[in-house]
């Protein structure tokens, strides 16, 4: 007969409570961090990758040494704290206690606090033959940065969803197996242990579905599954501090969503009704409540879009070269910030992300060329005079991959070699 084992209510990696059985002035460092809680991620589980049993140590000393010799453990955390984060992957291979420093709570609490923790952008793309892989971007030494690979149960799945909670834990969860279909599987990568782990299943198997984040709740509604109705009207929500998914109102039409939005704390979702009609619904997460709308904002709506600062932008052009500003006194997309240096209509060169970074926006385009718009100096300025707000950011080898595309789409090769499916960014 199978055991049943209880998984451990807190992973030792990643909760303050146990950083480091010896380190004694955790306590008096904490100082540096106001109001800084024991225990961030309760209930985080396991890696899911296998690892090996470890004998337990009965006669393990009590004294260790200390993580910088001749510092105080306080200071020396005021060191380490400092590192580039580019760095953190080095220092975790050091001994143990760093290990155990780096993977907790504590450490980037305080980093954050600081104002020193570093945004990096993270891509998950499709090739030709189905395959997802992903990539972390530098933003600061421009550099592509290695990861563990997406487990097995992603590497080929269809209309998953992809969310960022926490500000250091990209979630991906549902999507279409091509063998089992529908699924209700969620898993999450954290920055600071650089490992994949397991998360509680979705209350319904779906796929091609809308999600969002509000205040740090993850949304998920509408999409397929493999039932009699296909289109979903469910709707449900996993808040992490709970570590339990639960539902919520359902929609008011089934829906298969291609856009949607968090505007002003509220849920924007635009996509394809049963009959494949075009329709639009707003969440307020406040009243628990769905209703349909339909206003200039969703006349001109495109995606991709993301909101920054209390506004909405969207992309205007296939290149990702022109933003547009929503206006919601006058309710239209009337303002516009242009680079007036358009790439082409080259897929290659396509833009399929519109992120916020560091308090700018950011647009990733397939051939994972990165461009920087700084939206707030925006505002008293106009179209002709907006091209010094852009900034391209050419990471390692990506000049040559412009050439490269540029010149396939003047030959006529415009055949995509992978395209972008989300793109998120994370803390750490």
């Amino acid at each position: 007969m199978d055991r049943m084992v209880q998984p451990p209510l807190v992973d030792t990696t990643a909760c303050l409570c146990k950083v480091d059985a010896g380190l004694k002035t955790v306590a008096g460092a904490k100082k540096y961090v106001p109001r800084t809680k024991l225990c961030l991620q309760p209930s985080i589980k396991p890696s899911i990758h296998p690892t090996r049993n470890k004998a337990a140590r009965s006669n393990r000393s009590c004294y260790q040494s200390p993580l910088l010799p001749g510092l105080p453990d306080d200071l020396a955390i005021a060191c380490l704290v400092r590192v580039p984060r580019v760095e953190h992957r080095k220092l975790r291979v050091v001994c143990k206690r760093w290990y155990r420093l780096l993977s907790g709570n504590f450490f980037y609490s305080l980093r954050k606090s600081l104002g020193i923790a570093e945004e990096w952008i993270y891509i998950i793309k499709r090739d030709r033959e189905g395959k997802i892989s992903w990539h972390a971007f530098d933003p600061v030494y421009q550099l592509w940065q290695p990861l563990p690979p997406v487990p097995k149960e992603y590497s080929e799945a269809l209309g998953f969803g992809c969310a960022v909670l926490s500000g250091c834990h990209l979630y991906l969860f549902g999507g279409k197996d091509l063998l089992k279909g529908s699924m209700r599987r969620v898993i999450f990568y954290s920055a600071r242990t650089n490992k994949w782990h397991r998360a509680p299943d979705m209350l319904r198997r779906r796929h091609f579905f809308g999600s969002c984040v509000i205040k740090n709740r993850l949304y998920v509604a509408g999409g397929e599954n493999e039932g009699v109705h296909r289109s979903l009207r469910s709707a449900e929500v996993y808040d992490p501090n709970k570590n339990r998914w639960s539902f919520i109102s359902d929609m008011s039409t089934a829906m298969v969503p291609f856009i949607g939005v968090v505007y002003e704390d509220k849920w924007f979702l635009k996509g394809l009704g049963p009959h494949r009609q075009v329709m639009s619904e707003i969440y307020q997460p406040e009243t628990d409540s769905w209703y349909p709308f339909y206003n200039g904002m969703v006349a001109g709506w495109r995606n991709p879009c993301a909101s920054l600062n209390g506004q909405l932008y969207a992309l205007d052009c296939k290149d990702g070269c022109k933003l547009r500003v929503y206006d919601e006194v006058g309710d239209s997309w009337s303002k516009h910030i242009d680079s007036k240096i358009h790439l082409g209509n080259s897929r290659a060169l396509e833009a399929a992300a519109l992120v916020p970074l560091n308090g700018k926006l950011c647009i990733i385009r397939n051939n994972m060329s990165i461009s920087l718009v700084d939206v707030s100096k925006s505002n008293d300025l106009k179209g002709s005079t907006a091209q010094h707000l852009w900034e391209t950011i050419a990471g390692k080898g990506q000049f040559k991959t412009l050439v490269t595309n540029l010149w396939s789409s003047l030959a006529g090769r415009n055949r995509l070699k992978s395209h972008i499916v989300h793109c998120q960014v994370l803390q750490a």
